[in-house]
């Protein structure tokens, strides 16, 4: 009997899809993308904020980019990510298309719809990648959870405390200044 072989998604199937449409390909599966909600926004643009306003104060070779913001995690044509915040410290993975490699430091902020892809796969996929440190923040439940892959320590805080980066040397984001809800 002949086993039935899955038909694996390329990034050219990414680049096929109508311009209004995103979506994230992992292992060669295709994950199609919602719109965020405002919370998620909220979230999203006060860390980028203080990231930002971090590296520009002080320097150094990292930079922060925000969704749409292409990541090639494996340099390869099955796995393209787009998190919604990533800081990438190695120049040389960036390109005008986006980052090629690991990223040193992904933060993704859930919603119902990309709970267990945000917390189960891409976790997994971050950490084989290389990643150093993913957060994940939980607009629903106002949990931040930090994975340091290098260190293999996971730290959970909530939505009045103050969260440090190891990426950043220095940063701290007071989740208590920004106003998700």
């Amino acid at each position: 009997m002949e086993e039935a072989m899955k038909m694996m998604s390329t990034i050219e199937d990414i680049y096929n899809l109508p311009e209004d449409v995103r979506a994230e390909l992992i292992d060669g599966e295709i994950y199609m993308m919602g719109s965020p909600n405002r919370r998620h926004q909220r979230a999203v643009a006060g860390v980028f904020h203080a990231v930002y306003d971090h590296i520009k104060k002080y320097g150094g070779p990292c930079e922060v980019n925000v969704a749409p913001f292409a990541v090639f995690l494996f340099n390869d044509d099955y796995t393209y990510v787009e998190p919604d915040i990533t800081v990438v410290c190695d120049p040389d993975k960036l390109d005008d298309k986006g980052c090629h490699g690991a990223p040193d430091w992904i933060i993704e902020v859930i919603s119902p719809s990309s709970r267990s892809r945000d917390c189960l796969l891409k976790l997994r996929k971050y950490e084989q990648a290389g990643v150093r440190e993913y957060w994940v923040i939980d607009p629903e439940r106002e949990v931040v959870t930090v994975y340091h892959f290098e260190t293999e320590e996971v730290e959970c805080y909530g939505f009045a405390d103050q969260v440090p980066s190891l990426v950043c040397d220095g940063l701290i984001v007071d989740f208590s200044e920004i106003e998700i809800k």
